[in-house]
Parts: structure tokens; sequence; C-alpha cells
């Protein structure tokens, strides 16, 4: 009997969220399992209100000479009857032997049930994921239930209003389109009577700084929205353009209409955001994303 179960995650947020229907997957092949998530601190309080994980345990991904530390990462891999290793990750793969190699999916040498098909290098997080599962005897996926997200109270919103998502990683500006043609674009929601609604990280404040001195009608929401928030307002959002980041992940797990704007930087055939039944966005890639014009975007509205 399979009672206790661990289940490891981390990645950056985009990542977390593809593996929302994986998580519902799990927990509705084991529904009286006692089911923990490893995952990175990011992430805990999120994962903690979800009601696929009885308890979340967080990874501080020590170094391998941190001996003490290995020793606690240790103790939080054993004792669990089988493990999901969803990360998959050249570290990931040896916390098989740290927990003591217990019944196991994922890629670690000498697993109970390997993904060891060369093609999975390939594939989308969705595809490789649910691939991975299936060899483990996870057979039904349902659609993930995001209410606990979604009922989240925001802020007061115009009637009808699309997401502007100017931000990406600080550490990789290739993947911003430039912050004027999304004030362009704005101007051109307008038009179409829609409010711009611009989300990000509090950092990215210069961002739409320069999308309201264009466009006053913009709200201003970069900074002011918790994780939850952000699923609730764009549940609520007539569609979403954004660079390939987090917050896009959000907007398409929930149903939104998106349209993702992609740098040679990613391959969106292996990353991109997915919908809640695994419907693909709209995505636009140019190598540079300064030579992506307004105006194809524009087209490519829904």
């Amino acid at each position: 009997m399979i009672a206790r179960i661990l289940v490891i995650r981390h990645g950056a947020l985009g990542d977390m969220v593809l593996s929302f229907g994986p998580f519902a997957a799990i927990r509705e092949h084991h529904p009286d399992a006692d089911i923990s998530l490893l995952t990175t601190a990011p992430f805990a309080k999120l994962m903690q209100a979800s009601p696929w994980f009885d308890h979340v345990l967080v990874d501080d991904k020590p170094s391998w000479w941190q001996l003490k530390a290995l020793h606690r990462l240790s103790g939080q891999l054993r004792g669990y009857d089988f493990v999901y290793d969803l990360q998959t990750s050249g570290r990931s793969k040896t916390y098989f032997s740290l927990a003591g190699r217990p019944p196991w999916s994922g890629i670690s040498a000498g697993c109970s049930h390997p993904q060891s098909d060369p093609k999975r290098e390939t594939m989308h997080t969705i595809e490789r994921q649910r691939d991975q599962l299936e060899i483990a005897g996870v057979q039904e996926f349902p659609r993930p239930d995001l209410g606990w997200l979604t009922d989240t109270a925001v802020p007061a919103l115009p009637e009808r209003f699309a997401l502007l998502v100017p931000g990406a990683a600080p550490s990789r500006p290739a993947k911003r389109w430039p912050v004027a043609h999304f004030a362009e674009l704005a101007l051109e929601l307008i038009r179409r009577g829609l409010t711009p609604v611009v989300i990000g990280a509090a950092s990215e404040a210069d961002l739409v700084a320069v999308i309201r001195a264009a466009c006053p009608q913009a709200v201003d929401l970069v900074g002011r929205t918790s994780l939850p928030q952000v699923f609730a307002v764009a549940a609520r959002a007539a569609l979403a353009i954004g660079n390939d980041t987090g917050p896009m992940h959000i907007a398409a797990s929930v149903g939104c209409p998106c349209v993702v704007l992609f740098s040679g930087d990613s391959e969106p055939s292996m990353t991109a955001p997915r919908g809640p039944a695994g419907e693909w966005p709209v995505v636009l890639r140019e190598k540079l994303l300064a030579d992506l014009p307004v105006a194809r975007v524009v087209e490519a509205l829904p």
C-alpha cells in the first residue's frame, strides 16, 4: 500500500504552474495517501494552500560540501512509499540515493519507474510529465480545479480589461519586448474598448511608468498583487499579452486567451504557457524581440 508520497518540484513560477495538472493527477490517483511536496521557499506558501498536498517541505538546495544541511535534506527525502521526481534535473536525480533508493518515478539511474526515452528531452513540459506519470501507472489526468486561487479577492478592476505583462526575469533582458511597444499596444487596446491592466513585480515599476505616460488610462497593478491575486485577476481578463514569464503561465492556466511573445532565448515548443486542458496560446516568436512589430501583435489579438 502506498500511504506516504513525496513529490519533488522546484523551478521558476512558470514551471510550477505547468505542474498543476500532474499535481492534480497524483492526488486523483492516490486519494487517501499522505502527500508531501518538496519545493523551494518562494512557492511554499502558495502550495500550502493547494488541495493537492498535505505537507509542503522547503528544499534549501544545499551545496554538496554542506554536510549538516545535506543530512537534513536526506531526512526530508526519507520515509516515503513512493517518490515522484517531477523536477528531473541533474540535481534532483541525485536525491534518489539521498532518499535511500525508494520506489521512484524520474530519471535517476536504477530507479523503479524510469523515464528513459531520449525523446523526453524535446517534449513540452506538459507532455513530458504526463508520459512520466503514465509510466508510473497514473492514467487519469483531470483538469485541475483552481478555484482556491481564482476566488481570491482582487483590487477594483475595469469592467472590460486586458492584461499587459511587460516584464521578465531581470537576468534575461532578451526575453522582453520593448516597453515602448507595450505602450503603443495599450493605446490600441483602448481603441478596442479594453482597459490595459499592467501586472508584474514591484521592481518593474519603471515599465508601467512608460506605459502610463503614453496611455494614462492604463491601470497600474505592478507590485500590488499577491500570487493568488494574479490568478484571480487573470481569470477576469478578456485577454493577456506579455513576454515569456510566470504571469503569462498563470493567465493561460485559468483559461485567459493569451498572446505570448518569445525571443530566440526560449523554445516555446518545450516551455510555452498552456491552458487548463493543455490548449496552446497564440505564440509569436522573433529571434530579437525588438524586431517584432506592434502591428503583428495587434493582428494576433483574439
